[in-house]
């Protein structure tokens, strides 16, 4: 793996576009008002910036819930707005780091509303579906929303149907894939395309959204660990500036996968009563709240 130099000395500026500088008026924060800001910025001493999501989404869930992943989102301008401020962010000595949704989309992203369909399509594997409509698989899907006799996988709520990377451990091979499968390589295929689009746009980087989940009931974390490793090779050849941050909590396992740095956050299950309690992943129910993964030698008090 290859580090950037300027990533040795850079300070982040976390930037929310909507609520950060708005230049039009119109009450809602955007790129030209960052690009607007980027002295202020410097002046406070940072030398990369890390933008929240900016894409066309719903807006259900603060812009993590992508409509389309290749389009800057109206209320906050245009891809070439884009463009301009990652032009003069650089002229300034800032980079430039955007934040990368690659778990789920939004329910009116139109990958999911082909996916939807009865007929079998390009899209139809691009999320998790169970093989009934009434197989929730332990309430972590949701069923009777499409035509297609099947329950969507979610990811946290019920507007974010999780995108298909395939499962590393299968329990129902009925509807379950493999990471192998075609199709679970053809969506990993697509987010490189993503990625590659915005960095030729200016980007220098990407900040990844649960970098660790993408991959299903992947207990040790071997599999998802190759799937980044895949990928910054790739990087490594066409792109070597390019910089990976991933929001894992788990920073062996993220630098192993080939990210530069982990967005470390104590919080979701390894947090809250993390401290008191030391069970087995798989024997507590998919909603991680209140549990702990720790044994009694992780836990420090």
């Amino acid at each position: 793996m290859i580090t950037p130099k300027w990533l040795e000395n850079a300070v982040f500026y976390n930037v929310y576009p909507q609520s950060f500088y708005d230049s039009n008026g119109d009450g809602i924060g955007d790129l030209n008002g960052i690009t607007e800001k980027l002295n202020y910025i410097k002046d406070m001493g940072f030398t990369a910036i890390w933008l929240n999501p900016f894409y066309e989404s719903s807006y259900r869930d603060g812009g993590y819930d992508v409509t389309d992943f290749y389009k800057v989102g109206k209320r906050y301008g245009t891809n070439a707005d884009f463009k301009r401020l990652c032009t003069i962010a650089h002229q300034k000595g800032i980079k430039v780091c955007v934040d990368l949704v690659a778990g789920h989309t939004s329910l009116e992203c139109e990958w999911f509303k082909k996916s939807c369909c009865t007929e079998k399509n390009e899209y139809t594997n691009r999320y998790v579906w169970t093989d009934n409509w009434l197989n929730i698989y332990n309430g972590e899907c949701i069923g009777g929303y499409a035509q297609r006799n099947g329950a969507y996988m979610k990811n946290f709520f019920y507007c974010q149907p999780a995108l298909n990377y395939g499962f590393a451990n299968i329990d129902e091979p009925s509807w379950q894939l493999p990471p192998e499968h075609p199709d679970c390589r053809e969506t990993k295929r697509e987010f490189i395309n993503i990625m590659e689009y915005w960095i030729t746009l200016g980007a220098d980087g990407f900040r990844v959204d649960l970098a660790a989940s993408l991959i299903k009931n992947d207990y040790d974390g071997r599999a998802i660990i190759k799937f980044w490793r895949e990928i910054r090779t790739i990087f490594d050849e066409k792109y070597p500036e390019c910089v990976l941050i991933s929001e894992w909590s788990h920073p062996s396992h993220a630098i192993a996968a080939g990210f530069h740095i982990d967005f470390l956050i104590h919080t979701v299950f390894p947090a809250y009563t993390s401290l008191f309690r030391a069970e087995d992943e798989r024997n507590v129910p998919r909603i991680f709240f209140g549990n702990s993964f720790l044994t009694p030698e992780e836990t420090v008090i």
